[in-house]
């Protein structure tokens, strides 16, 4: 009996659709990692992209929980001496691209490297209701009843 190893051709690629209103970040971001790299199917091949398309509606309604949307900072470096950055999570959610606070915690639950780049490009983060992702006829996941944990009132 020999380990059976999938090609990417035989990998199905389906496009789903998640309505981010309410939910917790790190949940959520957690959930569309896994979906992201396929594990979820049973044909998941560790160095094959097995992993679904996603697309995210509704990014800048997630919660944070706890004082974390006070507290959280953002770092990053511009690549000159003293060059650190940093933002509070108040500050990118309540600005002009409150989408990225949840493309960067699933990108920091990818691992690192080309095959994961691949795979982030397959991640659609929209603020607000409407995507351009209607022609792919999207599958709704309705992530809330899952787990009564991923979803918080504001």
């Amino acid at each position: 009996m020999k380990t059976y190893s999938a090609k990417q051709a035989e990998m199905e690629e389906n496009w789903l659709l998640i309505d981010a209103e309410g939910l917790v970040v790190g949940r959520l971001a957690s959930l569309i990692a896994n979906r992201l790299r396929g594990k979820h199917k049973p044909l998941y091949t560790p160095n094959v992209d097995c992993g679904d398309h996603i697309v995210v509606v509704n990014a800048e309604k997630v919660v944070l929980t706890g004082k974390k949307r006070e507290d959280k900072t953002y770092y990053r470096h511009t690549g000159y001496p003293g060059g650190i950055k940093s933002r509070e999570a108040h500050q990118v959610l309540d600005g002009k691209h409150p989408e990225r606070v949840l493309e960067m915690a699933v990108q920091r639950m990818m691992p690192g490297g080309p095959l994961s780049r691949r795979q982030m490009k397959k991640l659609k983060v929209y603020v607000g209701a409407d995507h351009p992702h209607e022609a792919q006829k999207p599958t709704e996941i309705d992530i809330a009843a899952m787990n009564s944990k991923n979803k918080r009132s504001a």
